[in-house]
């Protein structure tokens, strides 16, 4: 029997995502939105692609969230996009409201799903979502680390002019600029990156990172990424449905590991069918373990504004 996944949100990154997992072929598909006619465009649309791409699943467009009922994974992409000169953080109150009616549907109609959370800013938007859910950690995983990694594999790998397939990367903390790449932890092609580029480079193509989703709202001017983003969350999902056991940064609930405690956070976590199986804890330096806990104050500050 096909998985069940259902994508709140018909925009850029939930169209892109349901079209990603359409390609994939392993689960029916739900598209749910507010606006009518716009998830039901988008799904059909997709479907009529079917026998040409040569997938056959089902993908519906509701506004009506009994549509979503029973399903095994959630991918909440929801929300208000960012625009030039505005941070993740400047969307928390907007999205506040929307992430919670969301989430309260969720658990009505499918109260054994793992939820996924796309909606800036990301960590408190997860905090939130785990808040009002009641599920357990394991099953309310942000999607952050995995889409950070990739922006600075992809920056070192045009920095050295080598394949992205070469490039392996961890970044850590909350999605937002304080964020923390680990360069210690960054290889190419086996070979840790200190060894390959001088720390001014190395800081520059952390702090492009860092930078990475506002280069790209600066450029579009009326909108936000979308290809990569989903493209991380296909990622996670694939993980899930196949029980990978695959280690990935995701933004995750701690409760004690790194010596942080009761806040969201990037952190490598083991995911597979149950959502995140284990916490998986790297040995980090002094310095590294500071920038984790900035990372991990500034969830906290958001928190604090939303009263959770």
């Amino acid at each position: 029997m096909r998985k069940k996944i259902t994508v709140v949100g018909a925009g850029f990154v939930g169209a892109t995502t349901t079209q990603r997992l359409a390609e994939r072929n392993y689960a029916d598909l739900v598209m749910v939105d507010i606006v009518e006619g716009l998830p039901q465009g988008k799904a059909l649309d997709l479907q009529e692609a079917g026998p040409v791409i040569g997938y056959d699943c089902k993908i519906i467009g509701t506004n009506d969230y009994a549509d979503t009922a029973n399903s095994d994974i959630v991918i909440i992409t929801s929300g208000v996009a960012r625009k030039p000169g505005m941070s993740r953080d400047d969307l928390v109150l907007t999205n506040m409201n929307i992430v919670k009616g969301v989430v309260e549907q969720v658990v009505r109609y499918s109260p054994n799903s793992i939820l996924i959370v796309v909606t800036n800013p990301l960590d408190a938007m997860c905090q939130l979502a785990y808040k009002v859910s009641g599920f357990p950690r394991q099953r309310v995983i942000g999607q952050s680390g995995v889409l950070d990694s990739a922006r600075f594999r992809t920056f070192i790998a045009m920095e050295l002019g080598v394949s992205v397939q070469n490039v392996e990367a961890y970044v850590l903390g909350g999605h937002g600029d304080t964020m923390v790449p680990l360069p210690r932890y960054t290889t190419v092609g086996g070979v840790p990156l200190p060894e390959l580029l001088p720390p001014q480079r190395i800081a520059a193509l952390v702090q492009r990172t860092r930078d990475g989703g506002a280069e790209i709202v600066n450029l579009l001017k009326t909108g936000s990424a979308f290809y990569a983003p989903s493209a991380a969350v296909v990622e996670m999902v694939d993980a899930i449905v196949y029980d990978k056991k695959k280690i990935l940064p995701c933004a995750a609930y701690l409760d004690g590991e790194y010596d942080i405690k009761g806040v969201y956070c990037g952190v490598p976590v083991k995911l597979g069918g149950k959502g995140i199986e284990d916490i998986m804890i790297l040995k980090l330096n002094a310095e590294e373990q500071a920038a984790l806990r900035r990372s991990a104050d500034a969830v906290r500050e958001l928190i604090t504004v939303m009263n959770l």
